[in-house]
């Protein structure tokens, strides 16, 4: 079977109907929820604490999902608009931007606590056109997400490599624009289960203390984790997405509000007894 990145660049092959096909496929729902889950983990966060993360490759808001039920303040980037358009109409509560990786990014330095990306690295190393250029594009986004980051927080990525020397140039590269870190292997022994995450350290924690590798997960642990991971999406006392208010209602508005002010937007109005009121129809 063809791998994705060689049937077409992701902003084709995730056209209308095949990013609404990736959304409502349960499975696929599932086993992005586990590799989200996972990702989150070996992000090291502070517990009960919320981050501002960046989602690199959100698509269809997915992972997103599961940062917001975690409470964390996020945005995410992606290059197919079908993918972002699903997104926006599920009401998604990270800022969403339609934007190519392989080009950098602009956002100021240290602007995030910590990133994760679910399936997408390998995309940057396919050259679906003449002009991208893998080793190019990696440096290009390694360098700027190294710089969007606060020093010692850290990056995430799950992936499928296509071979050892993709995962030696992936690597190769991130460490060249200053990054530290390693492949972490998921299940080394199975061939079905085996995940693969690049955990990458955005410079010394916190007080100068060396940053350790985390483990592979395998045999008992692996169990743990997957049991885990299906209460969060199972388990209706844990891990559900609380009621959403309704659209333009008071308390729908007052959440947007204090979401904006989170994330430093200016110009944000007062609340007040006014808020979400009905206007009168004019003469």
């Amino acid at each position: 079977m063809s791998r994705p990145e060689h049937i077409a660049p992701p902003e084709l092959f995730y056209g209308e109907a095949e990013a609404e096909k990736y959304t409502r496929n349960t499975r696929i729902a599932a086993i992005q929820a586990e590799m989200t889950l996972r990702a989150v983990e070996l992000l090291n966060l502070a517990e009960d604490t919320p981050h501002y993360l960046l989602d690199i490759g959100c698509g269809s808001g997915l992972s997103g999902e599961i940062l917001d039920e975690d409470g964390h303040v996020w945005a995410g980037l992606d290059i197919a608009p079908a993918m972002l358009d699903i997104a926006a109409g599920k009401d998604v509560e990270g800022d969403l931007f339609l934007h190519d990786i392989g080009q950098g990014m602009g956002f100021r330095p240290g602007t995030f606590d910590g990133a994760i990306s679910i399936s997408v690295l390998q995309w940057l190393c396919n050259a679906d056109k003449t002009e991208n250029r893998p080793r190019y594009r990696l440096q290009r986004f390694f360098s700027t997400l190294f710089m969007a980051l606060q020093r010692g927080a850290r990056a995430v990525f799950q992936f499928y490599p296509e071979n050892d020397a993709q995962v030696e140039m992936i690597m190769g590269i991130a460490m060249k624009c200053g990054f530290t870190g390693g492949l972490v292997v998921d299940y080394p022994n199975s061939k079905k289960a085996r995940k693969f995450y690049l955990c990458l350290f955005a410079g010394q924690a916190a007080g100068g203390h060396k940053q350790e590798l985390p483990q592979g997960l395998d045999g008992a642990d692996g169990a743990a984790s997957v049991a885990y991971t299906q209460t969060r999406i199972q388990n209706p006392s844990r891990g559900k997405k609380p009621r959403k208010p309704a659209k333009n209602s008071v308390e729908w508005i007052l959440h947007k509000k204090e979401l904006a002010r989170k994330r430093g937007k200016e110009g944000v109005p007062l609340d007040s007894r006014y808020t979400g009121r009905k206007r009168k129809p004019k003469f």
